[in-house]
């Protein structure tokens, strides 16, 4: 039975967009049929990791979400572009980047049942595997649906006192949501940081188990989207760290 896996955070500038874009690619090098979309629409931005171009997005999730186009019509196969050489296939579905767009969906909004639907369409429309749902920041309805929807929500946080406080109240969200389960993940933590006690820390606090704990890198941050590191540096730490995750992704029963 396909998965689908949303990745959150309560605040901006956690890294969410690189990790989901990692994270996806890692699973889809298991030889998996993954999807990727990417509903932070009002600040779209993985399909730059993907190496997709703006000027080649034809068709976007906007024009799905206006009914100008099927959501299998907006899925791109970036398999190439990332470099993945398995059986293994991503497809992403981007969110528009033309200014235009962005201001309609931000004054008109759209019908989030949509969504709903799109998700369940492009499952089946493209026999996925693994779909995993790039949200935007902080809560809305929007954000409501993805999470409820989910089997898997990955929340994405750092070593900061608002991401603390951020957390706690997406986890209580996601709790009277019913979410089936989920995982925190530590981004960008200071490498002189104790990470078993900061896990220990942190399970205790939510409650929750910690997936995976990735220091702030120096190399991620080189790389500057510029693709997916974990394809190009397959044995860093920090792409090792996304293995173990995957793995708990890919081991989570239904």
């Amino acid at each position: 039975m396909p998965k689908v896996v949303s990745i959150h955070s309560y605040r901006g500038g956690t890294g969410k967009s690189n990790f989901t874009a990692n994270l996806a690619t890692t699973v889809a090098l298991q030889g998996h049929r993954v999807g990727v979309v990417d509903t932070d629409i009002p600040s779209p931005g993985i399909h730059t990791l993907f190496g997709l171009e703006p000027e080649s997005m034809n068709k976007t999730l906007n024009n799905y979400l206006w009914g100008e186009s099927s959501i299998e019509e907006a899925a791109y196969d970036v398999t190439g572009n990332v470099g993945v050489e398995s059986e293994g296939k991503i497809f992403l579905v981007p969110s528009s980047v033309k200014a235009d767009n962005i201001a309609r969906i931000l004054k008109d909004g759209y019908d989030v049942s949509l969504l709903h639907d799109g998700f369940r369409k492009l499952v089946k429309g493209l026999q996925l595997d693994y779909l995993f749902i790039d949200t935007h920041p902080g809560l809305s309805k929007e954000t409501f649906l993805s999470i409820a929807i989910s089997h898997i929500l990955i929340l994405i946080l750092r070593p900061d006192k608002q991401d603390y406080q951020g957390t706690a109240v997406t986890v209580d969200v996601a709790k009277q949501l019913k979410v089936r389960k989920m995982l925190l993940a530590v981004n960008k933590a200071l490498s002189k940081l104790n990470f078993d006690a900061l896990r220990q820390k942190i399970e205790e606090t939510y409650e929750l188990p910690v997936a995976g704990i990735f220091p702030l890198s120096e190399d991620v941050v080189q790389l500057a989207s510029e693709g997916v590191f974990c394809v190009k540096y397959p044995e860093h730490p920090v792409s090792q760290e996304f293995k173990k995750v995957a793995q708990q992704i890919m081991a989570s029963t239904l």
